[in-house]
């Protein structure tokens, strides 16, 4: 293990069982380690999670740095020279620290936009220790390093409250914001301690990894918000593309805080990610398959259809439906080489083709869920009508104009 316990501890929190494969979550900049509650029952129940706080955010003091530890002398802005943050490399440290403590040596990680830089640092310079990595709404640069040092001395002089009004514009889809998921969230941020959050601005600064992305040799999961204005999908690109073998999700209707916005799709693709690549890079057993398969499933077919499908099963059909638990969907739908939204252009085709239109129906509406839009529906089915006939591709329009009008009525 690297040595680093000479560093405070950041506040943390342990979910799950002691012995499971460790899963360390990192937040995003103004949240606390509660951001990753909409995904943590599922998580718990396969991995043991460990989630950390910022400095200055949520149960750790900014001052849990007792100084650099590059031994260099903070650049821009007006920050103090010590107890709080400087760089990504300082937070890194925290991490490291951190899992040394709870004797966790080679671990899964996954983090939300600073969080996923921490993630990302470490798999360049300690990849030892990343087994997976997954990067949610991140970035290999955050912009320019003057909006950063701007942010951080306003916050500075006028506290939290001056950037507490932009927030949900930059966090969420219009149409999240008024939800009591999003309140919670920006309340939270009021709380943040001022000299903390304009650390880690000072920290987002001077980040750029971009010549880096190379060296990750973890398998990296990059997941984006088509919507999000903080890190726009142009950013989850870059990163997918740089990192060698990395797999690329986006999700439509979801901003900056796309696990908070759509939290189903970003457990499925997390849950994928994590057992196609194991912490102890050993073979994944059925148990680990089902559950996988399982969230999965209830994502992309909606929790509904997964449920009659429960309640009919019989003796009798019960080994299928463990089948198509475990193979369809937890090993095929979970494996990381192609994207759920590409899946699902496949599966659709693929339907068409057999005119199965039971099944194609079902599929439509989980294309939907998936991220798809109606356009996107569109062009795959005049693609059908190219290679499986347009007679076909007749039938599986009239059927996906029924599907999208109900799905922009809410039904």
């Amino acid at each position: 293990m690297t040595g680093t316990t000479a560093h405070p501890l950041p506040h943390h929190r342990e979910d799950g069982p002691a012995d499971a494969p460790p899963l360390i979550l990192g937040p995003s900049l103004g949240t606390s380690l509660a951001v990753w509650e909409p995904q943590m029952a599922a998580l718990a129940r396969q991995f043991r999670v460990v989630r950390w706080d910022l400095p200055g955010h949520g149960g750790t003091p900014y001052g849990v740095l007792p100084g650099r530890t590059d031994g260099t002398a903070p650049t821009g802005g007006t920050a103090p020279t010590e107890g709080t943050a400087h760089t990504v490399a300082d937070l890194a440290a925290l991490v490291l620290a951190l899992a040394d403590s709870l004797g966790i040596d080679r671990f899964a990680y996954a983090g939300i936009s600073l969080g996923g830089a921490v993630g990302a640092w470490l798999a360049v310079h300690h990849p030892e220790r990343i087994a997976s990595l997954a990067l949610v709404c991140s970035s290999a640069r955050f912009g320019e390093p003057e909006g950063w040092h701007e942010r951080a001395a306003l916050v500075r002089e006028q506290g939290m409250a001056a950037i507490a009004e932009t927030a949900p514009g930059r966090w969420f889809t219009p149409a999240f914001v008024g939800t009591p998921e999003a309140r919670e969230l920006l309340d939270g941020l009021r709380t943040v301690a001022p000299e903390g959050y304009a650390a880690c601005c000072d920290a987002l600064a001077t980040y750029d990894l971009r010549g880096g992305l190379g060296r990750i040799g973890a398998p990296t999961l990059v997941v984006a918000g088509r919507d999000d204005p903080a890190t726009p999908p142009a950013h989850a690109r870059e990163l997918a593309d740089g990192i060698p073998g990395a797999s690329l999700t986006e999700l439509a209707g979801a901003a900056h805080l796309a696990n908070a916005e759509r939290p189903a799709q970003v457990l499925a693709a997390l849950l994928g990610h994590l057992v196609a690549h194991p912490a102890d890079g050993g073979a994944t057993d059925d148990r680990t398959r089902r559950a996988a398969g399982t969230t999965v499933r209830r994502a992309v077919l909606g929790d509904a259809h997964v449920n009659r499908a429960a309640a009919r099963t019989t003796a009798f059909t019960a080994v299928f439906q463990d089948f198509i638990t475990r193979y369809a969907w937890g090993e095929i739908w979970t494996r990381p080489g192609l994207s759920r939204h590409t899946r699902s252009c496949v599966t659709i085709t693929a339907l068409v083709a057999r005119g199965h239109h039971e099944e194609l129906e079902l599929h439509l509406r989980a294309a939907l869920r998936n991220g798809l839009t109606a356009e996107d529906i569109q062009e795959v089915l005049l693609q059908s009508a190219v290679y499986c006939g347009v007679p076909a591709a007749n039938s599986a329009f009239a059927l996906a104009d029924r599907v999208v009008a109900e799905h922009r009525e809410g039904k």
